[in-house]
């Protein structure tokens, strides 16, 4: 389902470069496997692609009634509470038919006040996803929200429209939740944010959208068993082994292109993951991404010939699920009459061999993923693909990719500025 192309970093690694660093990455994938580990206790996330029947019947029947019952849902959350599924809701356009907004994730009063302007006249829901429920951002969000759910619909309906995903046990938010009698759903201790998609966080909202979550756990199912090989070849052990020899040889970025603007956010989500997994102890690489071919008419020329530090990883899909024929012209004053009767999808795909061509010639370790399409089951598969990479990337690497203590310095000094008692 997913293949991988490293041929076009022959010229900056040697293949017994790659070889010799294999049987590493082999070990740091059966320590992840193991359960061993630095950050061994947050590896829970292996485990969701093995979801019950009856929580993914939990979880369907929840979006089908959202949708019946609602205009729209409201997801509150930020960081991996929130761009995991909204990723795979802008992926999969044709299958996400019902409105999903999202708040939290930033502290622009603009934005707040047009979400809840957009409410006005409309019936919904809000989904909070908090394993604490005092993040600032989200909870503040969801108090504006709060009060304009009982504005719109009166105090007692608060019980029935509102979701709460949060610690199963402990925390601001589980409390509010059991005492206020909201519908709730489980974030695993044992799995991280941005290891969370394939968790009700992510897979709540995607089936609110209407997405099969049953086919998003499917293609990651196939994707874990795919790539847990140790024996054979494993296209995850050998992105990552490539990613941690050009860190080690001077390389600082990563940029994730991709042709198809749908993949935008899994393009923010894999930013999450990689960053806050490497990025700690004044190592690893830079995540990046372009929107192909928009920012060939921005960052196009850095990338020809701008610093060469830089690794730029291709995400294409092969079959596109729709497509439009270029049309004729009488006068051809745009001179493209050269294409007409070809698809657009023809024209994007020569793009793409012909960016990745120029910049490989221009000199950048250049590497290709490819999916067939861009399907529940696919989005389902690359989540658990990048999830193993980064995972065992860092292992590599010689950190922990499961903790991120960086994150917390922000926020100490924001609340010391803002006068937050004991800061």
């Amino acid at each position: 389902m997913i293949t991988i192309d490293t041929e076009k970093v022959s010229p900056h690694l040697q293949e017994k470069d790659i070889a010799g660093r294999m049987p590493a990455a082999i070990e740091a994938l059966d320590s992840l496997l193991e359960k061993r580990g630095p950050g061994a206790g947050m590896l829970g996330w292996l485990d969701l692609p093995h979801m019950s029947e009856r929580e993914i019947d939990e979880l369907a029947d929840t979006g089908k009634a959202i949708r019946e019952e609602n205009d729209c849902l409201v997801v509150v959350g930020i960081g991996g509470s929130y761009i995991g599924a909204r990723a795979a809701i802008e992926a999969l356009p044709f299958e996400a038919g019902f409105p999903v907004y999202f708040a939290g994730n930033n502290l622009s009063p603009v934005y707040l006040d047009a979400l809840l302007s957009r409410l006005d006249g409309k019936k919904f829901t809000i989904c909070v996803i908090s394993k604490s429920g005092t993040t600032t951002e989200p909870a503040i969000a969801f108090r504006l929200l709060k009060r304009k759910l009982i504005e719109t619909f009166g105090p007692d309906a608060i019980k029935n429209r509102i979701i709460a995903i949060t610690d199963p046990a402990k925390g601001a938010l589980r409390e509010m939740a059991t005492k206020e009698g909201w519908k709730t759903f489980s974030i695993p201790p044992d799995v991280g944010g941005r290891f969370s998609i394939l968790s009700p966080v992510g897979l709540l909202p995607c089936a609110a959208a209407g997405i099969p979550v049953k086919g998003m756990l499917a293609g990651a199912l196939g994707a874990l068993e795919t790539f847990i090989r140790s024996s054979g070849t494993n296209d995850a052990l050998r992105y990552a082994v490539v990613r941690s020899l050009l860190h080690d040889r001077g390389t600082k970025i990563e940029v994730l292109s991709t042709f198809h603007p749908e993949l935008a956010m899994i393009c923010e989500w894999w930013k999450q993951l990689a960053g806050e997994s490497e990025g700690k102890d004044g190592k690893g690489l830079f995540p990046a991404s372009t929107i192909m071919t928009t920012d060939l008419h921005s960052l196009g020329q850095f990338l020809q010939e701008g610093a060469r530090d830089i690794l730029e990883t291709f995400l294409v899909a092969k079959h596109p699920l729709r497509d439009l024929t270029i049309p004729s012209d009488q006068q051809d004053l745009d001179n493209l009459n050269y294409l007409a009767g070809r698809s657009v999808s023809e024209v994007n795909a020569k793009a793409f061999e012909g960016t990745r061509s120029a910049h490989e010639a221009g000199g950048l370790p250049v590497i290709t993923i490819e999916v067939p399409s861009i399907t529940p089951d696919t989005v389902g598969a690359l989540f658990v693909f990048f999830e193993i990479v980064v995972s065992v990337t860092g292992r590599l690497l010689g950190i922990n990719p499961f903790d991120q203590p960086g994150v917390e310095e922000y926020k100490t000094r924001m609340f010391k500025l803002l006068g937050k008692p004991g800061a």
